[in-house]
């Protein structure tokens, strides 16, 4: 449970990814990024079906995707790397944590982006990613 004094979000919580898990099992920090090729210190999450959407749709792997209702276990703060550089003031209530997220449920149906908009996306990435543009802050 988020115990902060200032509680920036009450949820519900997703976490868009192709892991196929079990309610009760942690999601945490220190596993491979989805989106660069190096451990992530923080485990991210979101309070908007749209973004956990993407979440699932980009994730580097050819498994499920999957949407999960997740409980922060500890403190979060806003993403920067959301917060900051795309969307100031934070629509996407997009979040991260060094703290376990606990699966509470999994979505069982979703519907997805068009293949033209997750195609779209996938180039928008690779185009970033090319020029050197792509940087997460973690």
């Amino acid at each position: 449970m988020n115990n902060q004094k200032d509680v920036l979000d009450n949820g519900p919580f997703f976490h868009g990814t192709k892991a196929e898990l079990k309610i009760g099992d942690l999601l945490e920090p220190q596993h491979l990024s989805n989106y660069q090729n190096k451990k992530s210190n923080y485990i991210y999450f979101t309070a908007t079906l749209e973004a956990a959407k993407w979440g699932a749709e980009l994730a580097a792997s050819e498994a499920k995707e999957r949407i999960y209702m997740v409980e922060p276990l500890g403190e979060f703060e806003n993403d920067p790397n959301v917060t900051d550089k795309r969307f100031p003031g934070n629509p996407t209530r997009s979040y991260r944590s060094k703290s376990p997220l606990k699966i509470i449920a999994e979505l069982g149906f979703w519907e997805r982006h068009s293949e033209e908009q997750i195609n779209h996306m996938v180039e928008s990435i690779k185009m970033l990613h090319e020029q050197g543009k792509f940087v997460i802050y973690d």
